[in-house]
């Protein structure tokens, strides 16, 4: 365990009278490029709040200890007033005590010639095994962010493995797909995507996810106008525009010959603040939460992106949207995936 604290031993970092304690966030995968781009985010203030002092607690495996030493080095060369404490480790125990965030973002990455369900059963392992951490060391109000990928079973494997946990705790990112179609609408109308709201992504992490701006508003010369009367174009909203949003992680990884990073590092931060600031009055977003009780006849018990709006740190469905023929389908297929995904997993995990 490698530590850098800005003060020494013997000194009390905390006055009697701060008010603010500080909260201990553990990112996984932290010696990688979606951590690389995300913890000087975290450090700054720009995700807990300028004055929320942090504990910042880096895992990875054993052979990365050598580079994180030099994430270690460069988060104290930033110099950021925030950060109380870093502690790089490799070992879960140490990692995962007294959590109030987990922030997973290392997973097996898929190699060529690797099977859908090869990927899955070495990411069973990996997250069956960081929620029994998680059930062991971490408070049990702790907040989960799965990012690594297939992101939403592997929300689902950690949060079955740590039962003293509520479910509703872990979610998964598809904030990402949920900022990519934003940009993709905002981009067709010439606005910025700061004009754009509402736009939700329907089921899984990957090519079957369903990118739907039925219910998404734009702003246009300062009224607010729904994007399908905006755009008046159906067919590239359900053509063109959704291969865009579902593809986009292969058309990065084709021309930058690596995956999304700042993009994912920007949206975990983007997901990570509405669960601890809540979500503006009127917006929804999308993440990955459990479906146990929607309304949108999606299967109980699947780790599903649905919109939700977020307000003491507690999420709850957005309920009543209308669902056309072409949404319900397009949602049924995501489920399929996500519902053929978790019974490869829980094969896995019985096993594992």
């Amino acid at each position: 365990m490698r530590r850098c604290s800005y003060f020494p031993k013997d000194v009390t970092v905390f006055d009697k009278d701060d008010k603010s304690e500080p909260i201990r966030v553990l990112v996984t995968g932290a010696a990688g490029q979606i951590a690389y781009s995300l913890l000087y985010s975290i450090g700054n203030g720009s995700v807990f709040g300028k004055d929320q002092p942090i504990i910042l607690v880096l895992l990875d495996i054993t052979p990365m200890m050598g580079v994180l030493d030099g994430v270690l080095m460069e988060l104290q060369d930033c110099a950021l007033p925030l950060l109380k404490d870093v502690i790089a480790t490799d070992k879960e125990e140490v990692a995962f005590k007294d959590l109030d965030v987990a922030i997973l973002v290392g997973s097996m990455p898929r190699r060529e010639g690797m099977e859908r369900k090869d990927l899955l059963k070495a990411n069973v392992k990996i997250f069956k095994s960081q929620g029994a951490a998680l059930d062991k060391y971490a408070k049990k109000s702790v907040k989960v962010i799965v990012v690594g990928n297939p992101a939403n079973t592997n929300c689902l494997t950690a949060s079955k493995s740590a039962p003293s946990i509520p479910k509703e705790n872990f979610s998964c990112l598809t904030r990402l797909d949920h900022n990519r179609a934003k940009a993709q609408v905002a981009l067709k109308l010439g606005v910025t995507a700061n004009d754009v709201k509402n736009v939700i992504i329907w089921g899984n992490h990957s090519s079957t996810q369903y990118p739907d701006v039925n219910h998404a508003k734009v702003k246009l010369q300062g009224k607010e106008v729904g994007v399908y009367e905006a755009l008046k174009d159906d067919s590239w909203l359900k053509g063109e525009f959704v291969t865009t949003v579902q593809q986009r992680g292969a058309a990065v990884i084709k021309a930058r010959k690596l995956s999304s990073a700042m993009s994912a590092a920007k949206a975990i931060c983007d997901h990570v603040r509405d669960i601890w600031f809540g979500t503006p009055e009127g917006e929804f977003v999308s993440m990955g939460v459990i479906s146990d009780g929607n309304s949108y006849g999606v299967p109980d018990d699947l780790l599903y992106s649905f919109p939700v709006v977020i307000k003491n740190k507690t999420w709850k469905f957005v309920e009543g949207l209308p669902i056309n023929d072409f949404s319900r389908e397009k949602m049924d297929l995501t489920a399929k995936e996500l519902t053929e995904e978790k019974e490869s997993a829980f094969e896995f995990l019985s096993s594992a």
